[in-house]
């Protein structure tokens, strides 16, 4: 179903997360307003406001109401339309509900940039960053009949946390990342374990661990991306 069929979601924030989902990062607007400087305004500043992975396309601009045709162009365009101190005509409004077309109005050239801007910064993927937490070195392993091999360990700086991620490092070599099965001091199972005390830890759906062997511990922390990051 393309994007401008009718019953399509065409709300600004519908309509983003669709062309995110859709790989394209282009935001394509019809503008129509009371006088020519203030479009002229308006198509600099979300000229402005558009980036390398972002970019605000003025599909069509020009003076005066919303009429049937800039529906259809938006339609063409998978764009919404906006009225600077101008409304749309009732034919205009007709094609728009039919079309699934969201009209938007303003008077405030800011109101109408920062709903924009907050609508490109959803389609900006977010960028993951890695916080360490701590480092552990296998002491000796353990076969325990049900649960496989555990590795008894000394966290030798930072903590390790149950739930967190995990990478087994070998040589100064990563040979495997994964998650902790289970995190014990003595028989209990525990959330974290500080720098200086034992503990012992089994990888998810993996067994190849050895004396020696060292385990990473780290969070993944998504951060939402703005454009003016």
């Amino acid at each position: 179903e393309t994007l401008g069929s009718a019953g399509s979601a065409r709300t600004l924030e519908q309509m983003m997360q669709q062309l995110h989902e859709a790989g394209q990062k282009e935001f394509p607007h019809v503008i129509k307003g009371d006088v020519q400087g203030s479009i002229e305004a308006i198509a600099g500043a979300l000229a402005k406001i558009s980036t390398d992975e972002a970019q605000a396309r003025l599909v069509h601009s020009g003076v005066g109401g919303i009429t049937e045709s800039d529906i259809s162009l938006a339609v063409a365009s998978n764009a919404i339309a906006v009225g600077f101190n101008v409304r749309a005509n009732p034919q205009a409004k007709t094609a728009a509900d039919r079309d699934g077309v969201e009209i938007r109005y303003y008077n405030i050239i800011y109101d109408l940039v920062d709903d924009v801007k907050a609508a490109m910064s959803g389609m900006l993927d977010p960028t993951l960053r890695e916080i360490f937490l701590g480092n552990a070195e296998i002491r000796e392993v353990f076969n325990i009949s049900k649960t496989g091999k555990v590795a008894g360990c000394l966290i030798t700086d930072g903590k390790v946390e149950r739930g967190a991620k995990v990478r087994l490092i070998r040589d100064s070599v990563v040979i495997h990342e994964g998650t902790l099965s289970t995190l014990k001091r003595f028989k209990d199972e525990v959330k974290e374990v500080p720098a200086g005390q034992e503990c012992g830890m089994a990888f998810a759906n993996y067994e190849d661990i050895r004396a020696g062997d060292v385990i990473e511990c780290f969070q993944v922390e998504v951060i939402q991306r703005t454009l003016d990051d």
